[in-house]
């Protein structure tokens, strides 16, 4: 995993680990129930805690990135006796996820929803383009990286060495919706995978459908210890 990947999981963390508390949580659903910024004074009285309990909760919520702040004068009044402006807080747009092992629904919800329009639009089973919207998401995303093992700890996949020049992966990012699926989704995984080992230009590895017990159903594999090299060929 590279170190901004790293350091974005680790804000994610820390920021779920903000809202375990009680109170700070509570304080948090209040705010991001409100369209409008909220008021220390609003949300102490709202929930029934001391201004300053409320005011320590919402401040801690900023900083672990939950909620923004802004400064508006309420009472109307503008220039010089207006007063100051008071200190509001609002939610943060977007979302924080975090799962233990690591997964990516998210992948796995794009590359289905890319694969269901393009084949609408091109008239095409939805199988194969499945396949050919994870092999191109998989070579963009090798064209990007270092390594192979920098785009498996970026997906999650937790790759350790085979003890054969090749590597296991010890997670599955789509779990879930591969025990329900498997053979849709494995063969998108091992395109994706398929299609960043291309992407990175590697020749001596090969991304292949191998399921076991306990690891990930895609396997890669040293092509220089004569290991077979039967594995999908996608192409966009």
């Amino acid at each position: 995993m590279s170190r901004m990947d790293d350091s974005a999981r680790q804000d994610d963390l820390a920021a779920v680990a903000s809202i375990a508390d009680p109170q700070r949580r509570a304080l948090f659903e209040f705010v991001a129930r409100h369209p409008e910024p909220v008021g220390r004074d609003e949300a102490a009285s709202a929930l029934g805690m001391a201004r300053g309990t409320a005011a320590f909760h919402l401040d801690r919520l900023v900083e672990a990135g939950l909620l923004r702040t802004e400064f508006q004068r309420r009472n109307g009044r503008t220039g010089p006796g207006a007063g100051r402006p008071a200190k509001l807080y609002r939610a943060m747009p977007g979302e924080i996820s975090v799962s233990v092992p690591e997964r990516h629904y998210d992948l796995a919800a794009e590359l289905l929803s890319r694969a269901v329009e393009e084949s609408d639009r091109a008239r095409t089973p939805i199988g194969p383009t499945l396949e050919r919207v994870s092999a191109r998401l998989g070579r963009a995303l090798g064209g990007a990286a270092d390594s192979m093992p920098a785009v498996l700890e970026r997906l999650g996949y937790a790759p350790v060495d085979d003890g054969d020049d090749g590597m296991l992966l010890t997670n599955c990012p789509f779990d879930r919706v591969a025990r329900n699926h498997t053979a849709t989704i494995c063969a998108a995984n091992a395109a994706l995978l398929d299609g960043a080992v291309r992407g990175l230009g590697e020749r001596d590895v090969a991304a292949v459908l191998e399921p076991r017990d306990g690891y990930c159903c895609v396997r890669l594999r040293s092509t220089r210890q004569g290991a077979s090299t039967s594995h999908r060929t996608t192409e966009a």
